[in-house]
C-alpha cells in the first residue's frame, strides 16, 4: 500500500470519472461542519493557495480536530475519573470492594463489545446516526449511574455506558477513514493520540478534584454534562461523512459476511493482531505499575502519578514525532517495525532487570526502560490503524469495529496476568510485555509481509 495520499478534500479539485467509493471524493459542507451535499463548497483548497478556502480550511480541520478528539478522549474519561471514588463507591453502597471493581470490569467490556455492533451500523446508515443515538444513550446511561441505589444498578448501567460509548471510538476512526487517505490518514491518528493520551493523564485527577466538592455521584453528573455538550457539538457540527452511495444495504447476515472478509485479509489482520498485542503490552503497564513502582520500587504515590505523567509524555511526544516529521518521508512499515522493535527490546531490559540478571537494579533504570517502552507506543498503534484502514474503504466502520474490539479484548486477557506470581516480584509484567512485544512483530513479519508489499510498490505494481 502506498504511503502517499492526502485528504480526500483537498483531492476533491480534481476530476475523476471512476465509479467506484474509492475514485469518489467526499466534499465537505460549510467551514463549521463536515457534509456530503454535493452542491457544498470545498472546505480544503489545495495546497499553496492563499485566500478564504485555505483559512476556510484550517478552521474546520480544526474543529473536526476537537470534535473526533472529544470523541475519541470520552472511553477514558469515563473510566479513570471514577478511578479515586472506588473506595467511596464500596463505602456509600456498602458493596464488597470486589463488586465495585466489576462496575469498571463492565464499563470496558461494554466499550470492547459495542464497537462490534456499532461499526456495523455505521457502515450501514452512515456516520451520524448511530453516533448521535449511542451519545444520547450513553448520556442517559450516565445518568442513572449518579442516581444508581445500588452496586447491581451500577453495573448493569456502567455497561450500558460503555455500550454506548464506544460509539464514539469506533465512529471516529470510521469518520478519519472517510476523509483521510495514506500519510494524511496517519497524520490524523497521531493528532488523536496526543488527544487519547493525555485524557487517562489528567482523567483521575479531574475525579479527584471533583470528590473534594462532592461526592462519587458528582462524578457522573460531570461526565453527563461533558456528554450533552458533546452531543450538541456533534448534531450541530459533524455531519455525515458516508455517502448514500458507498453505504451497505445488507442486515446482520451482510454484516457479519463484511467482517469474515474483512479476517480473511491477511495483512489487515495482521495489523490488526499486531495493534491489539502492542495495545496489551500498554494495558499490562497500566495494570501493574502502580503496584510495581510503589510497593515493590518503594515509591510515594506522588512519585508515581509523576513517573505516570512523564510516560504519558513520552508516548504523546514520540506519537507528534510520527505525525509531524516521520510521516511521508519514510513509509508507515518502517517507522511501525522500528517502533515495534524497541518495544521488544525495552521489554526484554526490564525483565532482565525485574528478573534480578543484573543483580539489584533501582526504580530509575526500570522506570526508564518503562519510558522506552511507552513512547515506543508512538511508533507503533497510531500506524498499526491506518496501516489496517488503508486496506478497507468499503468497509471502514466495521474495519474499525474489529480494531478496537479487539485492542480491548486482548487487553483485557493479558492484564490480570501481570499479578499471576502474587505481590513481590514484577516478573509476571514484563513477562507478559515480553510476550506480547514478540507475537506482535511476528505477526507484523509473517502476516504483513512488508516487504513483499514494498517491493511491489517500488516495481509500480
Amino acid at each position: 500500500m502506498p504511503d502517499s495520499g492526502g485528504s480526500r478534500a483537498q483531492r476533491a479539485h480534481i476530476p475523476t470519472t471512476g465509479t467506484g467509493a474509492d475514485d469518489r471524493p467526499i466534499p465537505h459542507g460549510d467551514a463549521g461542519a463536515l457534509s456530503v451535499d454535493p452542491a457544498a463548497p470545498q472546505v480544503t483548497a489545495p495546497a499553496g493557495l492563499p485566500g478564504p478556502a485555505a483559512r476556510t480550511a484550517r478552521r474546520t480541520g480544526l474543529l473536526v480536530t476537537m470534535v473526533l478528539g472529544g470523541l475519541t478522549a470520552l472511553p477514558p474519561l469515563s473510566m479513570d475519573m471514577y478511578l479515586p471514588a472506588l473506595p467511596a463507591v464500596t463505602d456509600s453502597l456498602s458493596a464488597p470492594a470486589a463488586t465495585v471493581q466489576l462496575t469498571l470490569t463492565a464499563c470496558l467490556a461494554g466499550m470492547a463489545l459495542g464497537q462490534l455492533g456499532v461499526g456495523p451500523m455505521s457502515d450501514r446508515w452512515g456516520r451520524r446516526r448511530p453516533l448521535l443515538l449511542g451519545m444520547v444513550v450513553y448520556v442517559l446511561a450516565t445518568a442513572i449511574c449518579a442516581l444508581a441505589p445500588t452496586a447491581e444498578l451500577l453495573i448493569g448501567f456502567r455497561l450500558l455506558q460503555g455500550l454506548a460509548g464506544a460509539a464514539g471510538i469506533v465512529i471516529a476512526r470510521a469518520v478519519v477513514r472517510d476523509l483521510y487517505d495514506g500519510v494524511e490518514m496517519a497524520r490524523f491518528f497521531s493528532t488523536l493520540m496526543l488527544i487519547s493520551g493525555v485524557a487517562p493523564v489528567i482523567a483521575p485527577v479531574i475525579g479527584g478534584q471533583v470528590l473534594r466538592i462532592t461526592d462519587w455521584r458528582g462524578i457522573f453528573v460531570v461526565l453527563t454534562a461533558v456528554g450533552i455538550v458533546l452531543t450538541l457539538v456533534v448534531w450541530k457540527w459533524l455531519h455525515e461523512t458516508l455517502p448514500p452511495a458507498d453505504r451497505h444495504t445488507g442486515g446482520v447476515a451482510d454484516a457479519l459476511r463484511t467482517m469474515r472478509g474483512l479476517l480473511a485479509d491477511r495483512v489487515f489482520t495482521g495489523y490488526m493482531v499486531a495493534g491489539g498485542l502492542a495495545f496489551a503490552v500498554l494495558f499490562a503497564y497500566i495494570a501493574a505499575s502502580p503496584f510495581v513502582v510503589q510497593e515493590i520500587y518503594g515509591a510515594s504515590p506522588q512519585t508515581f502519578s509523576l513517573l505516570f505523567g512523564l510516560n504519558s509524555i513520552g508516548l504523546i511526544t514520540v506519537g507528534q514525532i510520527n505525525g509531524k516529521l516521520l510521516v511521508g518521508r519514510i513509509s508507515l512499515d518502517k517507522v511501525l517495525g522500528f517502533g515495534l522493535a524497541v518495544i521488544v527490546l525495552a521489554a526484554v531490559a526490564l525483565l532482565l532487570m525485574t528478573a534480578g540478571v543484573f543483580g539489584e537494579v533501582g526504580l530509575v533504570p526500570v522506570a526508564a526502560g518503562l519510558f522506552v517502552l511507552m513512547s515506543a507506543m508512538g511508533l507503533a498503534m497510531p500506524n498499526t490503524n491506518a496501516q489496517a484502514l488503508m486496506r478497507t474503504k468499503h468497509a471502514a466502520g466495521s474495519a474499525s469495529a474489529l480494531l478496537g474490539t479487539s485492542s480491548f479484548l486482548i487487553g483485557a486477557v493479558a492484564s490480570p496476568l501481570v499479578g499471576i506470581a502474587g505481590e513481590d516480584t514484577a516478573v509476571p509484567m514484563a513477562v507478559v510485555q515480553v510476550v506480547c512485544a514478540v507475537a506482535a512483530v511476528a505477526c507484523f513479519l509473517l502476516l504483513c509481509r512488508p516487504w513483499q508489499r514494498a517491493g511491489r510498490e517500488a516495481g509500480g505494481l
